[in-house]
């Protein structure tokens, strides 16, 4: 038996609601910049090393993740078999002591290098605990070459002159520059090919952005036309505040592809392995920020054209 309807035939057969709509193929995908999460994969095994890449970590605003982005991105890079220099371009020599050496205890120190053509780079780079990584370590000594190269000439270029000879002994040397746009931050923009910005995921921190755009102009137009912005890594990034993900979005929204797609999230892990003097790759190597870091190497490889 069944119910008839106003014309005394069965009811007609009811459709099943339509299924709500799918996300789009690309939100699935959606990495923390609010853009398709693109794949980066293993680079090649390198059969020789050189001529090295040199990129400046450079930001005049302190705090922003620099020193620790040149150990932790130095060390992924050398677990995907590239032999990497670290360059302590800082007085205070925050590189040094995050790799375990007391600047206070170094004998000669980048400063050396720069200011006596006796020393040479042997007799200066130090050896870290991470295989195929070294270091040009520094201390307050390197704060006395900021005036003395003001009476030299192509005093811009010192630092170039000191690294253009190992360019064939490495595949990358990253420079951890000091939170200033003085002379050494210029000799550091003018040996380098290319330029990675760290930046807070925080207000003030975009800030100075525009002012830091316009010294690398100026570089790239007058002292050194090679050299590019690799790209601006957020940092510090917490995902869970608004305020986090708006700057990061501003970020993008100014910058476009020139943004990292990885992002390197806030964690306590950052300061334990610093007091411990190593990398997070080795002290945590499993945690969320060594994975992070692990992905920016990749990422870094593939925009530099180097892997």
């Amino acid at each position: 038996m069944y119910y008839s309807n106003h014309f005394g035939g069965p009811p007609p057969p009811v459709d099943p609601p339509p299924a709500p709509p799918g996300p789009e193929p690309d939100e699935r995908l959606l990495g923390p910049t609010g853009r398709p999460q693109p794949d980066f994969p293993e680079p090649p095994v390198l059969e020789s090393h050189g001529p090295a890449t040199i990129i400046a970590m450079c930001n005049q605003k302190g705090g922003v993740g620099k020193t620790t982005t040149t150990i932790n991105l130095g060390a992924a890079l050398a677990e995907l078999g590239r032999r990497v220099l670290l360059v302590d371009f800082d007085p205070q020599g925050s590189l040094s002591v995050g790799l375990g050496y007391n600047p206070g205890d170094l004998d000669v120190s980048i400063y050396n290098l720069l200011m006596h053509s006796d020393v040479t780079l042997d007799d200066v780079v130090c050896k870290t605990n991470v295989a195929g990584m070294d270091l040009l370590p520094s201390n307050i000594d390197l704060s006395a070459a900021e005036v003395q190269l003001v009476q030299e000439v192509a005093r811009e270029q010192a630092l170039l002159r000191v690294l253009e000879p190992v360019r064939s002994e490495y595949d990358v040397v990253l420079i951890d520059c000091q939170p200033s746009l003085g002379l050494l931050t210029i000799n550091a923009l003018t040996a380098s090919d290319g330029v990675i910005v760290p930046l807070e995921c925080e207000y003030f921190a975009l800030r100075g952005v525009a002012l830091l755009k316009d010294t690398i102009d100026k570089v790239s137009e007058r002292l050194n036309p090679r050299l590019v912005i690799v790209g601006l890594l957020g940092t510090m990034f917490d995902g869970r505040t608004l305020h986090a993900r708006e700057v990061l979005q501003t970020l993008v929204d100014g910058w476009g592809d020139d943004v990292f797609h990885t992002v390197i999230r806030r964690t306590v892990k950052f300061s334990d392995s610093t007091v411990a003097g190593e990398p997070i790759t080795s002290y945590a190597t499993a945690s969320p920020g060594a994975e992070a870091y692990r992905q920016l190497a990749r990422e870094v490889l593939i925009r530099c054209h180097a892997a």
